[in-house]
């Protein structure tokens, strides 16, 4: 009879957090709008969805940028942006090209997986001013560390969801993307020694919630 409930509790778990879902991405904003001044005057977004975080820049900085390969989440990210919100969206590849900058800031949540890391970290790097800051926050591929840290995460992964939808069953949120995603490829130990030989004195910090974090500050 246990060895029957062991093999039911993914099951279970994935009903409860279907049934209690969260931004896992957008909960690490807060923490995120921490890293940066106060007010700054350009920022630019990677892989800004549905617009949540842009619009957020946009509230310290002069002007924001926001770009996204997905044309449809693009239309929705206008659509939710406020008449006089400094946000410009613009469709694009970040693999391939990035607007010329130069940006006192630069976020990338959720993206940088999807893309070629090396490559990716170079052009974000190169569009950044002197002083500027780029945050990162992104999945990262399981080694053993991710592992037992994933094990810690499950169940406050379900009592998190709990605790914002206030213990009430809530349908799940429109998709805030609609490209194709991909798992992981690089462990954060891959992601750090590629980071720290690109970016010298970037602070990075594994989290919970199957995440990581990248804080970089340009000479």
């Amino acid at each position: 009879m246990t060895t029957r409930r062991a093999a039911r509790l993914p099951e279970v778990l994935h009903r409860f957090n279907a049934a209690h879902p969260w931004d896992h991405n957008a909960h690490y904003h807060p923490w995120l709008l921490r890293r940066l001044p106060r007010r700054f005057g350009t920022a630019l977004d990677v892989g800004c969805g549905s617009g949540e975080l842009a619009r957020l820049l946009a509230r310290r900085a002069r002007e924001a940028h926001a770009v996204d390969s997905d044309a449809e989440i693009l239309a929705r990210a206008r659509e939710s942006t406020p008449g006089g919100t400094p946000v410009a969206y613009r469709v694009a590849d970040a693999s391939r090209h990035l607007p010329d900058g130069p940006y006192d800031v630069i976020t990338c949540v959720a993206v940088l997986h999807h893309l070629p890391l090396a490559e990716t970290l170079t052009r974000l790097r190169d569009r950044l001013a002197p002083g500027g800051t780029l945050v990162v926050g992104c999945a990262r591929a399981s080694d053993p560390l991710d592992h037992a840290l994933g094990l810690v995460a499950v169940p406050l992964n379900a009592l998190t969801g709990w605790a914002k939808n206030r213990g009430r069953p809530v349908p799940r949120p429109p998709l805030s993307m609609t490209a194709a995603t991909r798992d992981p490829r690089e462990t954060y130990a891959e992601i750090s020694r590629t980071a720290r030989l690109l970016l010298p004195g970037a602070r990075l910090r594994r989290r919970l919630f199957w995440r990581y974090t990248l804080v970089w500050r340009a000479p």
